[in-house]
């Protein structure tokens, strides 16, 4: 039998390119995790770089004197946001923790309450199985809420670490202000200093994943900004016409993070809390959040058509396969991650997937 080496040699060839690019995205993950401040600056710089060419436009501004309005404007509203965030969130984190074991032995009541009205006969289901269901209830609340109270915990530590947040927060504003104002020059120095070839092929690869990311990115971004002060200010209302809201910040936050989730939405939090509040007896305040919900997905369906397509260029599957991947290796964090690795990979390997990843590594043409 005789052996096609040439043939094998490009098999091994595309294979190994296949794992360098991947070992490379990998690297270029765990180092974006590390220039966190860099990545926030860059994503801010993205979604306010419109605004800059405006004023250029209009105003007849150069980038510099554009750049430094608009810095000054966003640094302000971030420092406003940051400053009453971090009160909200100490004291209504703080609330919870203290009256979190309450909530839970309310919730077990409420469903004991649900399962005493409900009549089992009619299932006919066997007195040992509705034992399960009660223990194996109380099993999932005590979980739930450890879950909770360690998130919560987390959450005051990050926040309550007030020098490692303020180095945080001066690095992202000063490489914000650098990239805008100097968006040319920067380019200029990479592409001195990197073969023509590498920038060449980098840039090609970079302004595609920009296009396709960086405007997902930005999009999603908007509409999670969206619903989060939608919902953030409903609640907020909610609370001082009475209603029974004691914690819209952490609640307004909770549903921002589940709406940026591919797939689920915030219909995922809001419609279970309506049925909760009602089946509580608290009826007003189910009608309120429906009330609320449908605000928000109405302003939301206007404007998604206008920033991003309703999917991000795969099926439903795939980014379910992905978010489950990202919960798997870093947590519910990973959730949010896995779909956008999605985009990446799916970017990067745009040629070998239309063509069929296995058949084009292992085509003999």
């Amino acid at each position: 039998m005789i052996i096609d080496m040439s043939y094998w040699t490009r098999v091994l060839k595309r294979i190994l390119y296949v794992i360098l690019i991947l070992i490379g995205l990998s690297l270029a993950f765990k180092l974006s995790i590390f220039y966190m401040p860099f990545l926030i600056a860059f994503i801010i710089s993205l979604m306010i770089e419109p605004a800059i060419r405006f004023l250029m436009r209009k105003m007849k501004l150069t980038r510099k004197v554009s750049s430094i309005i608009i810095f000054i404007i966003v640094s302000v509203v971030i420092v406003g946001s940051l400053i009453w965030g971090i009160v909200s969130l100490i004291s209504e984190a703080s609330n919870l923790l203290k009256d979190l074991n309450g909530y839970v032995e309310k919730a077990y009541i409420v469903f004991q309450n649900f399962t005493n009205k409900f009549d089992f006969d009619k299932i006919r289901l066997p007195s040992e199985i509705n034992t399960i269901i009660q223990s194996s209830t109380g099993g999932l609340l005590t979980t739930v809420s450890n879950w909770i109270r360690n998130a919560l915990t987390g959450l005051l530590n990050v926040v309550t670490s007030i020098p490692a947040i303020a180095i945080y927060f001066v690095v992202t504003i000063m490489a914000l202000y650098f990239i805008c104002v100097d968006k040319v020059y920067i380019l200029d120095q990479i592409e001195h200093h990197f073969p023509k070839k590498w920038v060449f092929k980098v840039g090609t690869h970079i302004r595609d994943l920009t296009k396709t990311l960086g405007g997902y990115l930005k999009a999603e971004a908007t509409l999670i900004l969206v619903s989060f002060v939608i919902s953030l200010v409903g609640l907020y209302i909610l609370k001082f016409a009475k209603f029974n809201i004691e914690f819209p910040l952490l609640m307004a936050l909770f549903i921002g993070f589940v709406d940026a989730l591919p797939i689920l939405g915030s219909g995922t939090v809001m419609v279970p809390w309506a049925i909760i509040s009602a089946l509580n007896g608290d009826l007003k305040l189910g009608i309120a959040i429906v009330i609320l919900f449908i605000i928000m997905s109405v302003i939301r369906q206007f404007l998604e058509p206008k920033l991003v397509s309703k999917h991000i260029g795969t099926h439903p599957i795939f980014t379910l396969i992905a978010m489950y991947t990202g919960f798997k290796f870093i947590g519910v964090i990973g959730m949010l991650f896995g779909p956008i690795i999605l985009i990446v990979i799916k970017n990067v390997f745009a040629t070998l997937i239309d063509e069929g990843v296995v058949k084009s590594l292992f085509d003999r043409n």
